[in-house]
């Protein structure tokens, strides 16, 4: 598979032999559900990272032997559609389970937190040496740290994935074209 996009059309080429060479050819699916092949797919992706977020980007397969039968034309984007479609519902899936994992963090955090301040100023009561000083700050430590995990997936990990998925659902729309290069 070879590949070039041209930045000015915002289009992606991808160059195959056989339509098949798209997809995965251990994906036993019908032909209109099948997966790509994880080569082309990060092909086209890293491609369509390129192209600003808002622009319409489209794919051309240029492929040397088309099949003798059906509409290929149809067919091959039906497929690309319906995978990055499926890969954009994946997305959504796996971000509304960060969301939850970063609810279930925060309460467990905060909980965790509340308890450490609450210990340790219980302690700050107590007259004590060196040793109780160090207890004390150490659960104060401990109960910041373990804030790290929601502030982690509120802050940084949530963007990247909501990006992703974007790209997957901008994918399932873009206009596919086969062109026929050979006999």
């Amino acid at each position: 598979m070879k590949g070039h996009a041209k930045h000015s059309q915002h289009r992606i080429e991808v160059f195959v032999n056989t339509i098949e060479q798209l997809f995965n050819s251990m994906d036993p699916s019908p032909f209109p559900e099948r997966d790509l092949d994880h080569d082309a797919e990060e092909f086209i992706v890293s491609w369509a990272q390129e192209f600003p977020r808002k622009d319409p980007i489209s794919l051309v397969v240029h492929v040397n032997k088309l099949p003798g039968h059906g509409d290929v034309q149809r067919d091959v984007e039906t497929a690309i559609h319906h995978y990055f479609a499926y890969r954009a519902n994946i997305n959504r899936l796996e971000f509304r389970h960060l969301l939850k994992q970063g609810r279930i963090s925060l309460m467990i955090g905060l909980l965790f937190l509340g308890a450490c301040l609450l210990i340790s100023e219980l302690l700050l009561r107590r007259s004590g040496g060196t040793l109780l000083i160090v207890f004390r700050e150490s659960l104060t430590i401990a109960g910041w740290v373990a804030m790290w995990r929601p502030m982690q997936i509120f802050l940084y990990e949530w963007w990247p994935l909501r990006r992703m998925g974007r790209l997957f659902e901008k994918l399932s729309r873009m206009h596919v074209e086969v062109r026929s290069h050979g006999s």
